[in-house]
């Protein structure tokens, strides 16, 4: 582990942004478990579908067409989606509502049934994520870029993270970050050994500060790289 205290990278990242207060201020609220049990299966499907869809493409786009996403996909509901036949997912593939993309839209009818099994086993996706241990994220990531479809990599930590749960996101600044403070993490940063790496570091800091992991994470990201302005930020938060 680094030998750097997390006081330090905090100190570091107020000192760019402009004081403490502000800092603070570019903290997202804290994750609810009780909120993320009570996600509906529809829900997460439909998110699922969102980070699929945004990932390589402009993702302003995605959320401007997202009512014609809802209507084609019948409000993503799984097993009325697991219903349809070959014919419904053929039309997709013309149907001027969505991004025509077929393998993405394949890989909503392949996560209609990975929400599904997952919810069979649990009692619903979002009780799963909710009790799922906060401190192996990866093991989380491992099972969507297995079971489901196209979900790895930052599609599925961004899903995570935009469904509520508590989670760090491997950006570029963040990865800086652990290795200025000496983590031996690789310039890709995308082995497991580095992800590993990284996951400790993350958990280690999470025990001496009693912080979130996402509140970890960009608190990290902001402490280093470019200076991104502290009102654009804001800004971009409440979009």
């Amino acid at each position: 582990m680094a030998r750097v205290p997390f006081k330090r990278i905090r100190e570091r990242a107020a000192k760019r942004k402009g004081g403490e207060k502000v800092l603070a201020s570019l903290m997202p609220r804290k994750r609810d478990n009780k909120a993320l049990a009570k996600l509906t299966d529809d829900r997460v499907l439909s998110e699922m579908a969102r980070r699929v869809f945004s990932a390589g493409f402009v993702w302003s786009v995605i959320d401007n067409k997202w009512p014609g996403f809802e209507e084609a996909f019948l409000g993503f509901n799984p097993k009325r989606l697991l219903f349809q036949p070959a014919e419904f997912w053929e039309k997709l593939a013309s149907d001027k509502r969505i991004v025509r993309n077929p393998q993405k839209i394949k890989s909503v009818r392949e996560n209609a049934r990975f929400v599904s099994e997952i919810a069979a086993e649990h009692g619903s996706f979002g009780k799963f994520l909710a009790t799922w241990p906060a401190d192996d994220q990866l093991g989380l990531l491992e099972i969507l870029d297995k079971r489901g479809a196209r979900l790895g990599g930052f599609s599925g930590q961004y899903l995570l993270r935009f469904l509520g749960r508590d989670s760090f996101i491997l950006t570029n600044d963040l990865m800086l970050c652990l290795r200025d403070c000496g983590l031996p993490i690789s310039a890709k940063g995308t082995s497991k050994k580095d992800m590993k790496l990284a996951q400790g570091q993350i958990n280690e800091w999470a025990k001496e500060t009693g912080l979130p992991l996402t509140h970890i994470s960009r608190i990290c990201a902001m402490s280093i790289g470019e200076n991104h302005d502290a009102a654009r930020l804001k800004q971009n938060m409440q979009e």
